[in-house]
């Protein structure tokens, strides 16, 4: 008894050793590069700091009294709203269609998988140039096509709100095949058995979407939905790339904001603030999310 329980304990201890070993740089690489830049950042927060100079003072709390009453941020944060529920409501949906649209087509629309999936392939600043160029007021393919009817110039870029959801026009455009290929790989998981079955018991395609494929791709919806929540929130380069968050603060979000802050203001501290206040908001929302819909899953589940 006491050799097999040496031999039990020998083996529990080179598993230990096994998984230390291979966990330590999964640990050390998560402590350098994410627990470490936040808890700096909410070091940072209580400082009157511009980033460059050496000398910085601490104030405490003071940043965080500014960020409760700063109008900007919370115009942001309304902003980045604005871009989640659109986002949510735009990029699931059509992307879903595609998705539906590819699996019942086959091999056949091969062609279209890969046109669709061009925007993702691009860098996000070059859509944001891209755009800006072609919904410019003066040349731009919007304005060009007004007037080749018989209107005049069209500004989407330059006055509010329409420079908003111009902006997440583009980027629901950006992202929509990313969730049409994830729903494709959904639809694939699906056991070609339940599709049959379904079309020998007399259902349509309609039919078989609303009552099998849709039910069944539920799970992947609702990350999709927290993907697109987590993403809309800490949304940055197309925007900026494309407004700067202009004109005024109508197509600013918290990213843009906190960006200008640090680093063109050179408010280092209370760009940290807006950073740390980002994160908090961003982490409350996907967790809520993910409680909602985890709360929805079980009360169908019953």
């Amino acid at each position: 008894m006491k050799k097999i329980a040496s031999l039990v304990q020998s083996r529990q201890r080179s598993v230990r050793i096994a998984a230390t070993v291979f966990l330590a740089p999964v640990i050390i690489i998560m402590a350098v590069f994410i627990i470490y830049p936040i808890v700096s950042t909410f070091s940072i927060s209580l400082f009157d700091w511009n980033g460059i100079s050496k000398d910085r003072e601490f104030i405490g709390l003071e940043n965080w009294k500014m960020l409760i009453h700063d109008r900007v941020f919370w115009f942001a944060f309304k902003n980045n709203l604005t871009l989640m529920v659109c986002s949510i409501g735009i990029q699931i949906p059509v992307a879903i269609a595609l998705a539906t649209f590819l699996d019942g087509a086959g091999r056949k629309v091969n062609f279209f998988k890969v046109v669709w999936f061009l925007p993702l392939l691009m860098s996000s600043v070059a859509i944001g140039f891209l755009f800006s160029y072609a919904l410019a007021t003066t040349g731009g393919i919007v304005t060009t096509i007004s007037q080749s009817l018989g209107g005049g110039k069209v500004d989407l870029l330059g006055r509010a709100p329409q420079a908003l959801y111009a902006v997440i026009s583009v980027v629901a455009w950006q992202y929509i095949p990313f969730y049409m290929v994830y729903f494709l790989a959904g639809y694939g998981n699906i056991d070609i058995n339940i599709y049959e079955a379904s079309i020998i018991d007399g259902a349509t395609r309609g039919q078989y979407f609303l009552h099998i494929g849709l039910p069944l791709l539920s799970p992947m919806i609702k990350s999709a939905c927290i993907l697109s929540l987590i993403g809309s929130l800490k949304y940055f380069d197309l925007i900026y790339a494309m407004t700067g968050g202009g004109p005024g603060t109508a197509t600013e979000l918290m990213a843009t904001y906190m960006y200008k802050l640090s680093f063109s203001h050179f408010k280092m501290g209370y760009g940290s603030t807006t950073a740390a206040g980002m994160f908090i908001l961003v982490t409350g929302f996907a967790l809520m999310m993910q409680t909602i819909l985890k709360g929805n899953g079980s009360s169908n589940d019953e």
